[in-house]
């Protein structure tokens, strides 16, 4: 494959390495992204994160290597959007688009990113877009840093069925302000039978209230953020 090339405009390509060379200092997750936010180039803090143990933990802003006897870590070729977790993919993929059709320059957001391994954490991320002499971006520099959270306020990986088909409708509908009696017309369902699934969400998420099992949805990542009427995130239905 051909490597993404950020010679084309030495300012630009200045910036960019100089920006580079900053947050790597500052033991950062870095890499280089082409217009379709396919992943060309990256750091060994970003190969640490999201690369397979088995291979390669070379430290390069550079091209994926392309002799016969190196592998190349298996993050070169993916698309960025599956690194991150599905409950913010939304609206961080509407911020990319915003970045490559010209509307800004660069911006800044919390993120929930994936490991390899499943696992997932809380961080900030930073994108902006380097240009050559035409006028649309040529590729787009992220920097992410991962963030401390404490276990009680953990993530929950995608890959756990945390709820069923009726408990993610009245999630979404307590997230959208509906009592009980709305609920229950709404799903078929008895006062009595929303109550019980309720008293469930409660203690499978840990929450005391109505108002904390909403709070506790979105920051555990089983709610959509950025979407409007509230909808869980398909992967965490059973």
């Amino acid at each position: 494959m051909e490597s993404l090339q950020l010679s084309e405009d030495p300012g630009a390509a200045g910036s960019a390495r100089a920006a580079v060379r900053g947050e790597e200092r500052a033991s950062l997750c870095i890499s280089v992204l082409d217009p379709a936010l396919t992943i060309r180039q990256a750091n060994q803090d970003f190969f640490r994160q999201f690369a397979s143990p088995t291979t390669s933990p070379a430290d390069i802003i550079a091209p994926p290597p392309s002799d016969s006897t190196t592998t190349a870590p298996d993050v070169f070729g993916r698309n960025f959007r599956d690194l991150v977790h599905p409950s913010v993919r939304q609206p961080l993929m509407r911020q990319f688009e915003r970045l490559l059709e010209g509307r800004r320059d660069r911006f800044a957001t919390p993120v929930v990113a994936l490991r390899p391994t499943g696992d997932v954490f809380n961080g900030s991320l930073t994108a902006a877009a380097v240009r050559g002499y035409g006028p649309d971006p040529s590729a787009v520099l992220v920097v992410m840093r991962s963030g401390q959270s404490s276990t009680e306020d953990a993530v929950v990986p995608p890959k756990r069925k945390l709820l069923s088909e009726i408990d993610a409708r009245i999630l979404e509908g307590i997230a959208a302000g509906l009592s009980t009696i709305p609920l229950a017309s709404r799903l078929y369902l008895s006062q009595h039978g929303v109550e019980y699934h309720v008293t469930g969400l409660l203690r499978k998420l840990k929450a005391p209230n109505r108002a904390a099992l909403v709070s506790r949805a979105y920051a555990m990542g089983v709610l959509t953020v950025g979407s409007w009427p509230p909808r869980v995130v398909e992967d965490f239905i059973k």
